[in-house]
């Protein structure tokens, strides 16, 4: 339960402020959508590209080593993060 838990607080923390999230803001104001449909529409796109994740990871899983994928993972996030921060 302790992974899962990590994995949820994981995915909740990356996707705050991200632009998926500021998407659905901004499709959340418009008087004429119904709040429910957009929560719905992007509840299920998150659904869809994190089932794609997972499958894909489990296929890469089973070439590449646990240990290899999380360092290649953690080198690619500090890339994007300087970036971000460096792009101007």
């Amino acid at each position: 339960m302790r992974t899962y838990a990590a994995v949820f607080f994981t995915v909740l923390l990356a996707e705050l402020g991200d632009k998926t999230q500021l998407a659905t803001l901004l499709f959340a104001t418009d008087p004429g959508l119904s709040k429910l449909g957009v929560l719905t529409a992007a509840a299920a796109a998150l659904v869809l590209s994190t089932g794609a994740a997972v499958l894909v990871g489990d296929q890469l899983g089973r070439w590449v080593p646990a240990a290899t994928l999380k360092m290649v993972a953690g080198v690619g996030f500090v890339a994007i993060g300087l970036w971000v921060l460096f792009r101007h």
